[in-house]
């Protein structure tokens, strides 16, 4: 009898390639327009999105292949034959605390957008709380399970976001994307740092990589799973700058959330698209969170095999909330993101290949057959 695809506890390359978009596709995007626009000149943002692009695949395909050296046996494993236990306990756990970060971060995203085009007299405390509290009941449930609800909910995410492009393009100006190619070069490496944050998060393959049924399929999934996200990000920001003018899209502090307010649908038959579309967003910044989130939890149980899975889960969600609620303001809320993907950087991508090599000069056991 031939087994059921989706019976076991086990993931293909596709749950792969669309778990990593997915992972990707977050509160970023959202933003990413108007900090291109504080950078570059015209409309050569694009330029900056596609060579990050590049950057993020190459070291997506790294660690990807990294991964597939413990694919059986998992990071803390690997890392413990090679550096000693002591630093791979500090390793692992810099890793689950920079995945904290990441999940706090999306739920004080999403508050503060929320209170702006929502919920304009609820507290972001409170906005932030409800919003945890759903994450937490989708970290409690099975991680496969988790996995498999990307492919429910990115077809709906990009479905829409497809429709606002196309919508937007009735008020699109192609004039305001000429002149091309004149942002020098510094500017443009400063547009490439602004978008890096945005497309992290491939970083969960050191983890889910346990889960592929087929693990040397990883690299290439991973590499798929970041193209999706580089053409959207290039596609609504290009729409933005049609539509708005790089002047104006400095001003504008969620540019995809007005580019659904300013879309015009044939008829005029429905208003204020901007919350069905937000709404569909919350629905992308849901997963990111809750595998950031269970990434932490994924981490801390390797070192504390004997801890129940639950009970991680309700340790960490108090530290959550204290972290996304210590920035301030808007201000401190952005120094926040460029820490992240600072500390991200070391502790997801340097660490690990960092291990891989003395891990290959000490010939640690490796899983790949």
């Amino acid at each position: 009898m031939k087994t059921f695809e989706y019976g076991d506890r086990e993931i293909g390359f596709l749950d792969m390639v669309i778990t990593i978009s997915s992972m990707i596709i977050g509160v970023g995007v959202i933003m990413l327009p108007r900090d291109l626009a504080k950078t570059v000149q015209s409309s050569d943002g694009w330029i900056s999105i596609f060579i990050a692009g590049i950057i993020a695949a190459g070291f997506a395909w790294l660690l990807a292949y990294i991964a597939t050296h413990f694919s059986k046996q998992g990071y803390f494993a690997y890392a413990t034959a090679a550096v000693t236990k002591p630093l791979a306990i500090i390793a692992v756990c810099s890793l689950s605390a920079y995945f904290l970060c990441f999940a706090a971060y999306e739920v004080r995203a999403i508050a503060n957008i929320s209170k702006q085009y929502l919920f304009e007299n609820t507290p972001v405390e409170v906005i932030s709380l409800a919003f945890l509290l759903v994450v937490v009941n989708g970290v409690s449930g099975t991680r496969v399970g988790l996995i498999r609800l990307n492919i429910l909910f990115i077809p709906i995410v990009i479905t829409i976001t497809v429709l606002v492009l196309l919508f937007s393009l009735g008020i699109f100006d192609s004039k305001e994307l000429k002149p091309f190619f004149i942002t020098d070069w510094k500017a443009i490496t400063v547009g490439i740092k602004n978008t890096a944050f945005s497309l992290l998060g491939f970083e969960i393959i050191l983890f889910y990589i346990c889960l592929m049924n087929r693990p040397k399929d990883a690299p290439k999934a991973v590499v798929i799973g970041i193209l999706l996200p580089v053409i959207l990000y290039t596609a609504i920001y290009l729409v933005c700058v049609g539509v708005f003018s790089q002047m104006t899209l400095q001003e504008i502090t969620y540019p995809a959330v007005e580019l659904a307010k300013e879309m015009q649908i044939p008829g005029e038959f429905f208003e204020r698209f901007e919350s069905i579309f937000f709404t569909i967003w919350i629905m992308a910044v849901f997963t990111t969170t809750v595998m950031a989130y269970d990434c932490a939890v994924f981490a801390l149980h390797s070192i504390f095999p004997k801890k129940k899975h639950i009970q991680l889960t309700f340790l960490l969600s108090p530290i959550i909330y204290l972290l996304c609620m210590f920035p301030k303001n808007l201000t401190d809320f952005a120094k926040i993101s460029s820490v992240i993907t600072h500390y991200g950087v070391i502790v997801s991508i340097l660490f690990p290949i960092i291990i891989f090599m003395v891990a290959k000069l000490r010939g640690v056991k490796s899983d790949v057959t």
